[in-house]
Formats: C-alpha cells, structure tokens, sequence
C-alpha cells in the first residue's frame, strides 16, 4: 500500500468536508480536555486532603489505651458451668495509667531502626480550658519541639508567633486558631486551665496555629513535654503517645506487624487503619473520576463514528472509482483510518492545550475556603502523566471510532455503486 498516495487522498476528504471535520476534531477536543479538566482537579482534591490529614498524622502510632478488664475473681478462681450465673454490684476498673513503659527508650530503639526517619514523643490529655464560669473542653499536646518540627513542620501552621517560643518560657502553651477565638485570646495573653484530677494552672499563649481542620482548631494546644508533664502531675519518664515518620510511608503496615511482634501491653496502629475512612473517599473519587473521564472519550468516540459512516455515505462514488482504479480492500481501510487518525491527533493536541489552559485558570481562581481552610485556590494537580493518558485514550477511541465505518468501506462493491 502506497501510505504517501493514501495520505493525500485522506487529507483531500477531510478538506472537501471542513464543516464535518472541524466538528469532529471538536468532539475530540471536548473530550480530552474535559478529561484533563476532571482528572487534574480530582486528583488534585485528593492530593490536598490526603496532605492535610498526612501534615499531622504519624505513619505509625504507638500508644496505650485504657481498657475495662470484665474480668473478676469469681469466674477465674470458678469457671462457670452450665446454668450458673455471677452477680458482682459495683464492679470498677482499676486506675490505670495511659503510660508507656520505658516510652523514651523505646522510642530510641526504634529511631535507629533503618526504615524509621523520626520518633516524637507525646504526652496527651484531656483539659477544660476556662473562660469565666464556662468550661471548654479540649486536648492538650506535650512534645519534643525540635523533634515535632522535624517530623509534622508544625512551623507551617503558625498564624501568630512560632514552635520556638515554647522553649523561651516555662508555662506557655500554643493554642488553636478556634480554641483562642472561643476563649477570646490572643499571644501574650493568660488561659486558666484545669486537668480532670482537678489541678488548676495558669498557662501564657505564645502562639496560635492553624490546621485548616475545625474539628483539631478548635480544641487542640501545645506545649512543651515538661509543662504538660508537671501540669498531670507526672515524672519526666510519662510518655503517652509515640508518632513515627517513615522514609517511605508504604512500609508502615509491614513496621507495624513488626513492633506488634515486639512490644507488649500497646497499641500500635498504621496510618491507613488511622485513615481508612479518608482512604475510602479518595477510591470513590478515583472511581467517580474515572467513570465521567471515559464516558467522555466515548461520547467523542461515538461522535467521531458518526461522523465517519456520514462521511462513508457521501464518498460512496469516490470509494468505487478508488476501487475501480486497482484499490484493495485494505487500501479503503486504510484511507479512512488515516482520517479518523488526523482527527483524533489534531482533536487530541487541541484538547491538551485548552485542558491545561483551563485547568491552570482554574488553579489560579480564590477558593472560598472559609476561616479555617487552609487552602487559597482550588487544588490542581498537573502531571504529565495525566496528559500521556489524554492523547493515549483519544488516539485508542478515534482509532476504534474509524476502524468500523473503514471496514465498511472496503466491503463496497464499485459495480453496484456506478450503476446505482
């Protein structure tokens, strides 16, 4: 087959129907850039909540939760048999503390492991913060500054003050932005706070931060392990909580297996366990995105079809004289695939270019965060790889798109058509 020949004769039908080609390359276009639209902002939503929830969430958490024994010495000393009852009144637990034992030395050893980039430790608790007569319930962190910067860039939070501030003074605390609006506060300003064993001190704010997450904002402060150990009336030794970085964060569920194996009387728990119901929208979305993408690519591919049996159609004469000449078959098909081909190829660029003009006017246009959002614009991701897929799809369902009506075409018999 003469592919420069079939080339020309393609390009001359495509230039003979301009008005059905241009609305062709349009459907095309429409396609692919709404495709590049819908997946750049997808992804990118993703990308921003996984960040938001990944800036504060350690890929492996250590702690100790407090758990009711239902235990009682009655069914240990006598198992009971068929029929027999137990009826303990007023059965309380034990006061247990939320402590982990050895907690620093534990955390040492697993900050040499290879896989681990960091361990910050934490002390945790439940605080009333007042404000007058009206008691606000929230949690107060204590951390290793330097190692919680390190690990959680708490820096990039701060609206007022900075992490730093906590190591210039005793008693000071960082609040959240919601936190220090519901008590009416400010830095340089006191907070009176009272633990649920009842003790009751005076903290100064050094700092306000920001999560972007109104549920944290308005409930959450910091301080140093120190403060927060003498306001539980703890030894330096209390640690609650133990949150690990990883260098890579997929190898969190396999380093988890690993402490469970190791460490007794904790709870260890991974990053997707801590996040499955995040996890769970973002494969919904996948899902949503990939759903409208390809129906999209299969409207254009079915307009393009269209457009190619009425092209068929009206070349009907022309496609008999070809045959008449000493085309083959396979000739015919091949003249039309390579005008779907151009089709789909000058739809497809048209498509990249308006997609990614769009999608960057989209990343640009202020995003009605709210107060407490962190966010400025609408989240878009641009990846290449996302516009490989663009020109991949777009070439398959032009491809397909033409393959049928040019098969069509090669079926038609030159003698009936002359005479008809």
């Amino acid at each position: 087959m003469n592919w420069g020949l079939a080339f020309q004769i393609a390009l001359t039908h495509l230039l003979t129907k301009k008005k059905q080609s241009v609305i062709a390359m349009l459907g095309v276009m429409f396609g692919i850039s709404m495709f590049i639209i819908m997946i750049s902002f997808m992804t990118g939503v993703n990308q921003f909540l996984e960040d938001m929830a990944m800036d504060n969430t350690p890929h492996v958490h250590i702690y100790k939760p407090i758990e009711i024994d239902k235990k009682n010495i009655m069914s240990i000393n006598h198992p009971a048999g068929k029929g027999d009852w137990y009826i303990v009144e007023h059965q309380k637990p034990k006061n247990e503390l939320p402590k982990i034992k050895n907690g620093l030395m534990l955390a040492q050893q697993i900050e040499n492991m290879p896989e681990v980039f960091g361990v910050a430790p934490q002390v945790s608790s439940q605080l009333f913060y007042n404000n007058g007569p009206v008691q606000i319930p929230g949690t107060i962190f204590g951390i290793d500054v330097k190692k919680q910067e390190k690990l959680f860039s708490l820096e990039k939070k701060m609206d007022m003050g900075s992490v730093e501030d906590l190591l210039k003074g005793s008693d000071v605390i960082l609040m959240g932005k919601g936190l220090a609006e519901k008590m009416n506060v400010t830095v340089g300003d006191r907070v009176n706070v009272t633990t649920p064993q009842g003790g009751n001190f005076t903290l100064k704010v050094v700092g306000i931060f920001s999560f972007g997450i109104t549920a944290l904002d308005q409930t959450q402060s910091y301080a140093t392990l120190s403060t927060v150990q003498k306001i539980l009336g703890e030894d330096p030794s209390y640690i609650t909580d133990l949150n690990i970085k990883l260098k890579d964060i997929q190898g969190a569920p396999a380093l988890t297996e690993k402490l469970k194996n190791q460490v007794k009387d904790v709870h260890i728990e991974d990053w997707e366990t801590a996040n499955a119901s995040l996890l769970a929208g973002d494969d919904i979305r996948n899902i949503l995105t990939a759903v409208v993408c390809i129906t999209l690519l299969t409207v254009a591919g079915f307009g393009i079809y269209n457009i190619m049996n009425m092209n068929i159609i009206n070349k009907m004469k022309d496609i008999a004289i070809l045959k008449a000449t000493g085309f083959q078959g396979r000739d015919i098909t091949g003249i039309f695939l390579l005008q779907s081909l151009m089709i789909g190829i000058a739809g497809g660029i048209l498509g990249l270019l308006v997609g990614f003009f769009f999608s960057y006017l989209l990343s640009i246009t202020p995003f009605p965060a709210g107060e407490f959002l962190r966010l400025d614009t609408f989240p878009v991701n641009f990846k290449a790889i996302h516009y490989l897929e663009g020109v991949f799809f777009g070439f398959v369902t032009t491809l397909f798109a033409g393959y049928f009506p040019s098969k069509r075409a090669s079926k038609v018999d030159p003698v009936q058509i002359i005479r008809g």
